[in-house]
């Protein structure tokens, strides 16, 4: 295929596209395949001559679709959903052309430049305090594991890099038992150790236990370890929990602990103001961080991590040999020293392009309708004598179980969602919450819409009526 032949072949595509989202509604949800079909569809060999573009995408349409989960279905209410608005899209194809490598200023001033103001765009947006910085990351899993990195640094005055960590006292990090899973991941990483990842018992309200943070530092100083950083959540995945962050971030200002926010999931909804008060002190963090990705309409991937302080996280990532130096500007801001990885994409343009297509309050309106629909279809299920909910919701977020009389709810539930999603009109998942099987039901899809949710309703309760339900008579 030549350059000259890219018009064609993209307007084909676009054509595909238009008609995918079109006829989105009448697909199911979740791919309805089965394991190795799709491998067994692509020859085992690597072709040895060139392929014509009509083929080649012709066999995307018969191969792909139906093996994908449809995550920008509007009845996507699994996941956290991973979005992607029209105007990002056409942003992200603008930068896979451009197809800039963004590690320097020099290779890249646009990229670098826009990046600082989209960090300020959104630092104005969620009223953050003026002087907080910051970076896109790939995801959240990258920017906790960059904040753990930075604990560890300035934990160790700035050694661990240099000489390891097999002559330091044990490191402790400190979070609550309902943040993700990537900060499990990021101790690893980071050699710090699962061992060392202190997980704080939560109170009735899922929050770290503020009494009980404070115990388990000072009881790790008396055994001789070094207490390095905080971890604190809002919206969990699991079930949304958030932190009551003002007593947390107390203890560690007083122990002079390094603190990083998780908020990639609700974080985005920080650009409502009335829906502030899940994070009230997040001003107070050293870092934070949130995937516009998921609920602002950002493809994926896209994780902004702002930080009071970027110099302390710059001294733990920033390596600069000769031929990464931009003469005459030792000062200049180069972003692939705020992360673990060199190469970096040209991520701010597809912000850029989405906050005006559909300005902040075109983003907040899309937000909260998420919200108050969740919440009519909580209450509606609350209601249901088949049904009972487990977990409020936060935001656009609650649980439930499928609950009829003499049957075991943990079964029953678990049959009901595998029903639900062999069905296909909807796609829910499950966690685990004080030991039982739980029904997740989240909104957050671009372009869903209350009948979507409501649809929810009358497919939960329609397959309720048939799915075995483990009797316990």
């Amino acid at each position: 295929m030549k350059y000259a032949d890219y018009a064609k072949w993209t307007n084909r595509a676009t054509q595909w596209i238009e008609t995918h989202f079109a006829t989105l509604r009448d697909k199911p949800v979740r791919a309805q395949t089965q394991i190795g079909e799709i491998a067994a569809r692509l020859p085992a060999s690597p072709p040895e001559h060139a392929t014509d573009m009509e083929t080649i995408i012709a066999d995307f349409e018969h191969i792909v679709p139906d093996g994908i989960t449809h995550w920008q279905h509007p009845r996507f209410f699994a996941y956290f959903q991973s979005n992607a608005a029209p105007a990002s899209m056409i942003a992200e194809q603008l930068t896979n052309a451009i197809a800039a490598q963004c590690m320097l200023w020099q290779t890249s001033p646009a990229a670098t430049e826009i990046e600082q103001v989209m960090i300020d765009w959104f630092r104005q947006a969620m009223a953050l305090p003026d002087g907080f910085k910051g970076v896109i990351q790939d995801s959240a899993s990258s920017a906790t594991l960059s904040a753990v990195l930075t604990m560890r640094e300035r934990a160790t005055g700035f050694t661990g890099n240099d000489t390891g960590l097999s002559t330091q006292p044990r490191l402790r990090i400190y979070c609550s038992e309902q943040v993700h899973s990537s900060i499990d991941k990021a101790c690893w990483v980071a050699g710090i150790g699962q061992d060392n990842l202190i997980k704080i018992p939560t109170n009735s309200a899922y929050q770290m236990d503020p009494a009980a943070l404070q115990s388990a530092i000072t009881a790790d100083r008396a055994a001789g370890h070094t207490p390095a950083g905080v971890i604190l959540c809002t919206g969990g995945t699991s079930i949304g929990a958030c932190d009551d962050l003002p007593p947390v971030l107390a203890i560690s200002r007083a122990e002079d602990l390094y603190t990083h926010l998780d908020a990639a999931w609700a974080g985005s909804a920080m650009i409502c103001p009335e829906l502030r008060d899940i994070w009230v002190g997040a001003e107070n963090c050293d870092s934070i961080v949130f995937n516009p990705h998921k609920w602002l309409g950002a493809n994926f991937d896209c994780s902004i991590q702002f930080l009071k302080d970027p110099d302390i996280q710059r001294r733990t990532m920033g390596l600069r040999p000769s031929y990464l130096e931009t003469p005459q500007a030792s000062e200049i801001t180069n972003f692939n020293e705020w992360t673990v990885p060199l190469g970096r994409r040209f991520r701010a343009l597809k912000l850029w392009f989405l906050v005006r297509a559909y300005g902040l309050e075109g983003l907040r309106e899309r937000m909260r309708n998420h919200v108050k629909w969740a919440q009519e279809l909580e209450a509606k299920l609350a209601a249901h004598p088949d049904f009972t909910i487990t977990t409020h919701s936060r935001l656009s977020l609650f649980t439930f179980q499928h609950t009829p009389a003499n049957a075991d709810p943990n079964t029953a539930s678990a049959n009901l969602l595998q029903k639900i999603n062999d069905d296909g009109r909807i796609y829910l998942t499950q966690t685990l919450h004080n030991g039982a099987f739980v029904i997740r039901f989240v909104a957050g899809q671009f372009d869903c819409t209350r009948d979507d949710v409501m649809l929810a309703y009358d497919v939960i309760t329609e397959l309720a009526n048939s799915a075995p339900t483990g009797d316990q008579s």
